[in-house]
């Protein structure tokens, strides 16, 4: 006996937003920075109340502070061989 109709759409929906999130993740990383300090921006205003500053803190994106004198991407790993 199969899954009731609504249940599969709801998983094939959950698959495809999944998906969906890590293409952007992985292929447009600047526009989805923006896209949540834009979300984010407005609830952390003063006034606000404490559940949503708390919301907006995990929708934000995490700080680029403490860049290097490069202000490089903060890989200060080895570097590769020398040719």
């Amino acid at each position: 006996m199969g899954l009731p109709l609504w249940l599969q759409y709801l998983v094939i929906g959950v698959v495809v937003l999944a998906a969906l999130w890590i293409f952007v993740k992985k292929q447009m990383p600047g526009t989805l920075r923006r896209l949540r300090i834009s979300l984010a921006t407005p609830l952390v205003r003063d006034g606000r109340p404490d559940w949503m500053r708390a919301l907006a803190r995990r929708i934000a994106p995490p700080s680029q502070g403490g860049a290097s004198s490069c202000g490089g991407c903060n890989d200060c790993g080895p570097e590769g061989p020398k040719r």
